[in-house]
């Protein structure tokens, strides 16, 4: 007991050692964290009241250069005011102004009254002592006076008229006749007139009366068929087929051709027929539409447009292949474009589609430049130079785009090109004729000449009877007269002579 007892004090006297000395270490440690605590907050404090003192620097000048900027804006408005207040006084002094010339005005207009009137009562009186002297009355003197006035007006017209277009004829004519002239010799398209009467060839007369059949029967489910006419008459091995559109008149002539050769001819073999043709027409036309825009260079084209491009390939114009005439059209235009610095696929895309409205002319009302452009915007064709081109090529809407002109300009080289275009022997002798007759109905006319197969009349006038401005006056007075009275291809150049000569003999 008593070494326990010593045992446990001893270890009680330890515990308690090692307790106090925990104490002080912990009173150490605590008195060290707090001085470190102490440090850091003072830092902190120091950092915080930099930062704000920063901060309130940064503020204070943006306060400074803001409250700057206020009276800059101030100086600004005031400077505005003062200005718009001299504007009104300025407006203010115009209005008085103006109401005084407006008073003014008014006065002098009653005093232009007063004296308009004392000067119509003096022209009156002296009006009325003119006609006593001159024994005429004032309308037949107004006319005589408007007469000498109206020939001194025209004569100086025509001499103002004829200074402007030999002007400009000198500055152009060159240049456009370089442009036509290289766009000609570079195309050159070899053109093959169809003709626009087809005839059936049959081998005998006896076949006359197996197409007209019992009763009519056979020549009226053909006629029912294709929509054409077929005449019949006393010319022997002929049986001639009537159509306004070329396309029935030739599926008729060819279903016919084939009937004859078979010589099976009735109703259902008729039908049977057509239909055959037609199926064959329609891949013929989408053939020669896509064969004119692979020739042609065009691409992107609507296959409706290819299929109305292909039927133009049986559709004339005064003998000349409407499909041909586009193709070299397109090729004109692009020539032409070319010389003068433009995109030359899109004038020859505007060239190749110019005439597409004669493809449906004959089904529809207008004419074919408003039909074509209306086809050409329904099907996906949407460039402006194109659609222009195709409605305005005959001049029946105002051009917007350089093309159009272009594109008429090729449309008439094509159409008035030597053999582009045929005419019956009679025709062409009875337009000379009245060619001339045109020109020798004008005044001072003493001959006239139709020359270069009718494209040009030369007329030759008196010297002695008309100066170079009456001669330059009929030129152009010719020219609307032919224009107006004539139906013709491309274009007639009216050239009027005056010529004087002067003979002496030295003996």
């Amino acid at each position: 007991m008593a070494g326990i007892v010593a045992g446990w004090l001893a270890n009680r006297l330890a515990t308690g050692n090692t307790l106090k000395r925990a104490r002080a270490d912990a009173e150490k440690i605590i008195k060290a964290a707090e001085t470190e605590g102490e440090a850091a907050r003072q830092k902190i404090e120091l950092e915080a009241e930099k930062k704000a003192g920063e901060r309130r620097d940064a503020l204070d000048k943006e306060i400074t250069e803001a409250l700057a900027d206020l009276k800059r804006d101030q100086k600004r408005l005031a400077k505005r005011e003062d200005t718009l207040d001299q504007k009104f006084e300025q407006v203010a002094q115009r209005e008085r102004e103006l109401d005084q010339m407006a008073e003014q005005l008014r006065l002098r207009d009653e005093e232009a009254d007063r004296q308009r009137q004392a000067l119509q009562d003096q022209a009156a009186e002296i009006r009325r002592r003119l006609e006593q002297v001159a024994r005429m009355s004032a309308d037949e003197a107004r006319e005589a006076v408007l007469g000498e006035v109206r020939k001194e007006a025209q004569h100086e017209a025509a001499q103002v008229t004829q200074q402007l277009m030999e002007e400009a004829e000198t500055k152009v004519r060159e240049y456009s006749r370089e442009i036509t002239v290289q766009a000609i010799q570079r195309f050159a398209a070899e053109h093959v007139a169809d003709t626009t009467v087809r005839s059936v060839r049959i081998p005998s007369d006896d076949m006359k009366g197996r197409i007209i059949g019992r009763e009519g029967r056979n020549i009226r489910a053909l006629e029912r068929a294709t929509g054409v006419d077929i005449l019949v008459d006393d010319t022997p091995g002929v049986i001639a087929v009537s159509c306004f559109d070329p396309i029935r008149r030739t599926i008729a002539a060819e279903a016919l051709q084939k009937l004859v050769a078979d010589g099976r001819v009735h109703p259902s073999r008729i039908e049977e027929e057509v239909e055959r043709v037609r199926k064959d027409m329609a891949e013929r036309i989408n053939k020669h539409g896509n064969e004119a825009a692979l020739e042609s260079n065009i691409r992107g084209l609507h296959p409706k447009i290819v299929e109305a491009m292909g039927k133009l390939h049986f559709r004339t114009s005064y003998g000349q292949n409407v499909l041909r005439h586009s193709i070299e059209v397109a090729y004109l235009s692009q020539l032409i474009a070319d010389q003068l610095g433009l995109d030359g696929s899109v004038a020859r895309r505007c060239g190749f589609l110019h005439d597409i409205g004669k493809a449906m002319d004959h089904e529809m009302e207008g004419g074919h430049p408003a039909i074509g452009m209306e086809f050409c915007r329904k099907y996906r064709e949407t460039s402006e130079a194109v659609l222009n081109a195709v409605g305005g090529h005959h001049s029946d809407i105002p051009a917007t785009t350089p093309y159009t002109p272009i594109v008429m300009a090729a449309d008439a080289v094509s159409g008035a090109r030597p053999g582009a275009r045929r005419e019956s022997m009679e025709m062409y002798i009875k337009r000379l004729e009245e060619l001339e007759g045109l020109a020798m109905e004008q005044p001072h006319v003493t001959e006239a000449h139709a020359i270069q197969a009718g494209r040009e009349v030369r007329v030759i006038v008196d010297a002695k009877k008309a100066d170079d401005a009456d001669a330059f006056m009929i030129a152009r007075t010719i020219a609307k007269r032919v224009e107006e009275q004539m139906t013709f291809p491309g274009e007639i150049k009216v050239t009027v002579l005056r010529e004087v000569r002067a003979e002496a003999t030295a003996r």
